[in-house]
């Protein structure tokens, strides 16, 4: 990865680890974030941050000065609900803000089919409900939300992006990620939220009954699908999961045991319109990124647990 890298978002939490990683293996960096919800000290030195909405004039003069040789494009509106509440908004950042940075990649690159586009896309959004788990990519998907719904749309117009004007890309459709870093604003993940409350002496609210699942994907190991989708010559979708569904409940019963306390399970009213199951089919990712998780739930979690207990002293 000693190449000229854009990373869009990377004060984000994924973001944040990605940066990292580039920089230590010998990348020339420019991060751009409007820290909205990034936080600038994650930003590893290494590399160059400049606060910029992905939507704006200046960040398409940036791009077209620093012409990258690879782009990771993780900016994002990704607050599910706030899209379901305002999908303008949702829409401007997530679909305007991705086709701003295309377009100005295609106005400026001399060879556009030498730069390759990694977009941090999304999978139990984009899927909503369906009847096979683990979910292939072979699925059709049907957002249930303006958030999904622009993901989805992103997929589509680098699909244009790459068969009109020559663009390679992969689109990664996360499952749930977390790790240490993970941030409890906005759309946070069920675990950062869990540990906050857990290690501030508060037990935390079980949305439901607690038997919907996800699929915990560890931070690390995204970081590694975003390295190898930079680094193949595959062009197209992939899920980037475990496999393994796990409930809210073994979240809540793991955590409070790597943290040490115990804490009753306290119910609160379901979440309308909340997906029940949740869990991706990551067959294609390894067939052909050669890329497969390494870090167990277990392992990642007591992990996880120790970096937020080290946070919170």
């Amino acid at each position: 990865m000693k190449k000229r890298v854009l990373v869009t978002g990377g004060a984000g939490f994924i973001g944040s680890h990605l940066v990292k990683r580039l920089v230590a293996e010998g990348a020339e960096v420019v991060v751009i974030d409007d820290l909205s919800m990034g936080d600038a000290s994650k930003v590893d030195s290494g590399a160059q941050l400049i606060a910029l909405d992905v939507r704006s004039l200046e960040a398409s003069r940036l791009i077209k000065d620093f012409k990258p040789d690879v782009v990771f494009h993780l900016a994002a509106q990704i607050n599910l609900r706030r899209s379901l509440q305002q999908p303008l908004e949702d829409a401007s950042i997530n679909i305007l803000g991705s086709i701003n940075v295309m377009q100005s990649l295609v106005e400026s690159a001399e060879d556009i089919s030498k730069v390759k586009f990694v977009f941090s896309s999304t999978g139990g959004a984009i899927y909503g409900d369906v009847d096979i788990l683990p979910t292939p990519e072979t699925v059709e998907p049907n957002p249930l939300s303006p958030y999904g719904v622009a993901k989805f749309s992103v997929e589509k117009y680098l699909y244009y992006y790459h068969v009109v004007h020559g663009l390679p890309y992969v689109a990664l459709r996360y499952s749930n990620v977390y790790g240490p870093g993970q941030s409890t604003k906005g759309e946070a993940g069920v675990v950062a939220i869990f540990l906050e409350k857990m290690l501030a002496g508060e037990t935390p609210v079980i949305n439901g009954d607690g038997t919907q699942t996800r699929d915990f994907v560890f931070v690390e190991d995204v970081v590694d699908a975003n390295i190898k989708a930079a680094c193949s010559d595959a062009v197209g979708v992939f899920n980037i999961g475990t496999g393994r569904e796990s409930s809210v409940l073994d979240i809540f019963r793991l955590l409070k045991q790597y943290v040490g306390k115990d804490f009753p399970e306290v119910h609160g009213p379901a979440i309308p319109g909340e997906l029940q199951r949740s869990c991706l089919d990551y067959g294609r990712a390894k067939g052909v990124l050669g890329w497969e998780p390494r870090v167990d739930l277990e392992e990642g979690l007591e992990i996880t647990a120790q970096a937020f207990a080290e946070e919170h002293k």
